[in-house]
């Protein structure tokens, strides 16, 4: 007894995968529902602002306020719903929803603009979504900027040229940068939501009694229940990895070993959470309810929605222990940058930190509920 038993270790395992594959609202969370769930969230996660809806008053009516109009649409942010003929006119659309930007073009907008001191353009942004105002009052910036330099030549030999380009995502698709973050957060989700209600469901049937009178350790329990779930997340990782690299052609510039090796310490610290968490549970509902408590404030503070940097520092030092947070920033770079295990050590400690700590409290729980 004062070893781990590999006869007892297999039996367990044995017995666990039968109980979750003969569960029949098991067999959709495993197969069915984890690949509906990133296919859609795939598409649905998107910051790219595209085909803005646009109105345009238009009170010069020459060329160039055509051309500037045109150059607009040409870029494909914005759509022209149509032209009005005063500035109230505007102002409704935008009340009603109808359109997002309203373009001013003032009178004599030619006369000015080919003058050289220089033309105006009004633009009325819709801001109760401040994530799309934000990027459509760049967008109408640079468009504006971009026709005046091409209309006047304003480029000269000796002036200043600014060729920018962005590295590891040229085209600077926010997809690339989601659909990894996504494939994290779903993997977590699945194998907390399994793990979390695995020792409450035996302990509520009857059948964690059978277990204690027999000649099995805290710990064999702990690797049986945890074992069959994390080949669970292995699948779902390479499912959603070849529909990552095949499907939505995200580019795959790292290594293989590095990510088995992160997927590995993200899937144990995810099962020792939720071991955690069932192991300070007495009923399905308490465990419920304590693993949405955990499992929000972990995709919250993971990043994916804003970066880490950005929140209080307070936050910033609770993300630590957050294995979501490690792990996205290694997807990233596997995927995106082709870093290592060397780059990423850090990463790969602290979820090996918080795996231990986890698994550690999780034993030591068990062990006093069943003394």
């Amino acid at each position: 007894m004062s070893r781990l038993s590999p006869i007892r270790l297999w039996q367990l395992v044995k017995k666990e995968c039968k109980q979750l594959l003969r569960d029949p609202k098991a067999k959709p969370i495993l197969l069915v529902s984890p690949v509906l769930q990133f296919i859609l969230l795939a598409y649905a996660s998107t910051s790219d602002v595209e085909h803005i809806r646009t109105v345009v008053l238009d009170q010069d009516l020459s060329r160039d306020s055509r051309a500037i109009v045109a150059a607009y649409e040409a870029t494909g942010y914005f759509d022209v719903q149509g032209t009005v003929t005063a500035p109230e006119q505007i102002v409704a659309t935008l009340d009603r929803g109808e359109a997002v930007v309203g373009l001013i073009i003032p009178a004599h907008f030619e006369r000015d603009l080919r003058s050289g001191k220089g033309a105006a353009v009004q633009a009325l942004i819709d801001g109760s979504d401040a994530s799309v105002a934000t990027v459509a009052q760049s967008y109408v910036g640079q468009v504006a900027e971009r026709f005046g330099a091409r209309t006047m030549n304003v480029v000269r030999p000796g002036g200043i040229e600014l060729r920018a380009r962005a590295w590891f995502n040229p085209s600077l698709e926010s997809r690339l940068f989601n659909v990894p973050a996504i494939l994290g957060t779903l993997i977590f989700t699945t194998c907390l939501m399994l793990t979390t209600m695995t020792l409450v469901r035996e302990r509520e049937v009857g059948t964690l009694d059978q277990l204690l009178v027999s000649p099995i350790k805290a710990s064999e329990i702990m690797i049986g229940k945890m074992a069959p779930i994390f080949a669970v997340g292995l699948f779902h990782l390479a499912l959603f990895a070849a529909i990552t690299r095949w499907h939505f052609h995200i580019p795959f510039r790292g290594t293989v070993a590095a990510l088995l090796v992160a997927s590995a310490l993200f899937l144990l610290a995810a099962l020792a959470m939720g071991l955690m968490i069932s192991a300070v549970s007495s009923t399905q509902q308490e465990a419920f309810m304590l693993m949405i408590l955990a499992m929000l404030p972990a995709m919250v503070l993971s990043g994916m929605l804003s970066p880490v940097e950005n929140m209080p520092v307070a936050l910033q030092w609770a993300t630590l222990g957050n294995p979501i947070r490690h792990f996205l920033v290694i997807l990233r770079g596997v995927y995106l940058r082709g870093t290592g295990l060397r780059e990423l050590w850090p990463q790969f400690l602290a979820m090996a930190l918080t795996l231990s700590a986890a698994l550690t409290f999780a034993t030591n729980r068990f062990r006093r509920s069943i003394a």
